[in-house]
């Protein structure tokens, strides 16, 4: 087998539903995931409805540049 180009890679998920610069919340942190992705099947940016512990809720998460 020949070895190419690493088809699956890791990307960083972050909740867009986190207000990064509100004051009055009482943790100001911002929930990630790290998962994987097929570079052939999805292009695009992911997109994933994950539970963020800092907003109580499931939110969207999208994924971030490294």
């Amino acid at each position: 087998m020949a070895k190419g180009k690493n088809i699956r890679i890791t990307v960083i998920l972050e909740c867009t539903g986190c207000d990064k610069k509100s004051v009055n919340k009482k943790s100001t942190g911002i929930s990630r995931y790290i998962t994987q992705k097929n570079r052939q099947n999805t292009p695009s940016r992911l997109e994933l409805k994950k539970f963020c512990r800092f907003c109580y809720k499931h939110t969207i998460h999208a994924e971030i540049k490294k």
